[in-house]
């Protein structure tokens, strides 16, 4: 019984040491870095932007106006809809169930560092025939009783095990970002569909409004042409360009029956559930009235694709650097605990007592035909394919970034272009119709000037649907939109702070690479 407790205490003991002694061997951790990609001003310095009206001040957004930039629009019904597509989008709570996968897949790879106990018990019936038997009689028949706990350990002495948990680690805050990302990609969609919607409504007004103006003038010629006051040629013109705006109202109307449709997907409702609410006409918010103050320095960092491309590649590092433990011993620890009982098939006990085991086990691998070094290759070619991944990321999202301010600035000169055109059209077909009234004119220079005032009509509620898009792609191509997911998730906010590195752990080549991009960004002072 004394060497049974002593067993015992030094399995309790070295359960208890063990970590520490892990924790002391682990190698130190590689030189963090902070990406910094350097002020906005200084991009644009070196890579000017020649159709990009500069912004008048250097001031960037407040936080709360970036991430609830819906509310800048003053759009009460955008905003229930993208507070809605939060909610119930589908894509949305496949995105939060990958989070929470990769969360549970942390638990399981933590789980590796602690010892594990398994509780076991085993009935056994058995009876030795005379030959078997070293007294040459028959023994049996005998039932073995045994109940126990089974404790196995493997040590990380080298640190594999914790590189695969921040490996792991890394993949949960990947899953964060995208989580991030893809309602960063929702709201904006929502808004690019809700705009589109109100745009094809207003389209359809201008094109009702002139089948209208264009009927009552065919009523007009009709009359006339009844008194022979007026010729065949200009009934037959008045009709055909009556019939052809009225042809244009059949494909808008099937637009907004479409555009009504993707927006009660993305808000995660049955297509056609949203055609009472957005039936009616709402004017779009007045873009002039929406002002950009600024660039932040840092939106490639207020990026969440961005960050998911860091974190991939973060967990890669780590499990190249966990793939090259793979060469170095494995140390694990075992031990039993529980009771024995043998009884003779007349109830008799034989023996009935505590047993215990523990002892060491090392291994280390000698020849596995190369499958070790070939997955450092292959774990070494994955952390140059997330670096390569995260380039183009970062890449991508400065060239969404240019081409968004490109577009505002474009589409404001061309909106002012087509209200100028469209007061000019206004004025031209008034008088080429009193001309036509007094007898100045004929008829064709009437349908020219009414079909120039409908397409430039037509363009014009078009052109301001597109500079609020290209507001909504700006706020987009920022980052926008962060805040609300942290708000709907703050038990998921806290696990990522928890698992939250303080930067990304580079290797001497991967972090070579990265300074290129970032000097590539920054440019020269």
């Amino acid at each position: 019984m004394r060497k049974f407790i002593a067993a015992l205490a030094v399995f309790v003991a070295l359960t208890a040491v063990m970590p520490v002694i892990a924790f002391a061997a682990e190698e130190p951790a590689s030189k963090d870095i902070n990406l910094e990609l350097g002020d906005w001003r200084k991009m644009a310095k070196r890579y000017p932007m020649p159709y990009f009206a500069a912004l008048d001040t250097p001031d960037a957004p407040a936080p709360e106006v970036l991430a609830n930039w819906w509310n800048s629009l003053g759009d009460e019904t955008l905003t229930r809809l993208i507070l809605a597509s939060l909610e119930n989008n589908r894509d949305m709570a496949s995105a939060r169930s990958s989070f929470a996968e990769a969360r549970a897949a942390l638990g399981i790879s933590k789980a590796a560092l602690l010892p594990w106990l398994d509780s076991a018990g085993s009935f056994t019936n058995m009876k030795t025939g005379e030959n078997a038997s070293l007294t040459g009689s028959q023994v049996g028949p005998i039932d073995l009783y045994k109940l126990g706990i089974d404790a196995s350990w493997e040590i990380d002495l080298f640190g594999g095990q914790a590189l695969k948990i921040k490996a792991s680690a890394a993949d949960l805050q990947a899953r964060y970002g995208a989580l991030h990302n893809s309602w960063v990609s929702l709201s904006s969609e929502v808004a690019l569909n809700y705009i589109s919607l109100r745009t094809l409504q207003k389209r359809l007004m201008v094109a009702e409004k002139n089948l209208g103006l264009q009927n009552a003038t065919l009523e007009l010629l009709q009359s006339q042409y009844d008194s022979g006051l007026a010729d065949e040629l200009a009934l037959s013109q008045a009709k055909y360009t009556m019939e052809q705006t009225r042809s244009s109202i059949p494909p808008i109307k099937t637009g907004i029956e479409e555009a009504m449709n993707r927006l009660a997907i993305l808000v995660g409702q049955v297509p056609g559930s949203l055609a009472e609410e957005l039936f009616d006409y709402e004017e779009l918010p007045d873009p002039e009235k929406i002002d950009l103050v600024g660039i932040p320095a840092d939106f490639i960092r207020q990026r969440p694709d961005i960050y998911m491309a860091e974190r991939q590649l973060a967990a890669q590092i780590a499990r190249k650097d966990a793939s090259r433990k793979d060469f170095l011993p494995k140390f694990s620890l075992f031990g039993s605990i529980g009771l024995e009982s043998y009884s003779s098939a007349g109830g008799l006990s034989v023996s009935d007592g505590g047993v215990y085991s523990i002892g060491p086990k090392i291994s280390w691998p000698i020849f596995h035909g190369g499958a070790i070094r070939k997955n450092i290759k292959v774990q070494t070619e994955k952390q140059k394919q997330a670096l390569a991944n995260y380039e183009q990321t970062v890449l991508n999202a400065v060239a969404e970034v240019r081409n968004a301010l490109t577009a505002e600035t474009q589409e404001r000169l061309r909106n002012e272009s087509l209200g100028r055109g469209v007061e000019s059209a206004a004025s031209a077909m008034a008088v080429a119709e009193d001309q036509y009234v007094n007898g100045l004119t004929d008829f064709n220079n009437v349908i020219i000037a009414q079909r120039a005032l409908l397409d430039l009509e037509e363009q014009l509620a078009v052109s301001e649907g597109e500079m609020l898009s290209n507001l909504v792609r700006i706020f987009k191509a920022l980052g926008g939109g962060w805040a609300p997911m942290s708000e709907y998730g703050p038990v998921q906010a806290r696990a990522l702070k928890k698992d939250e590195p303080k930067g990304i752990e580079l290797s001497d080549e991967s972090q070579a690479y990265l300074d290129k991009i970032r000097k590539e960004l920054e440019g020269s002072d």
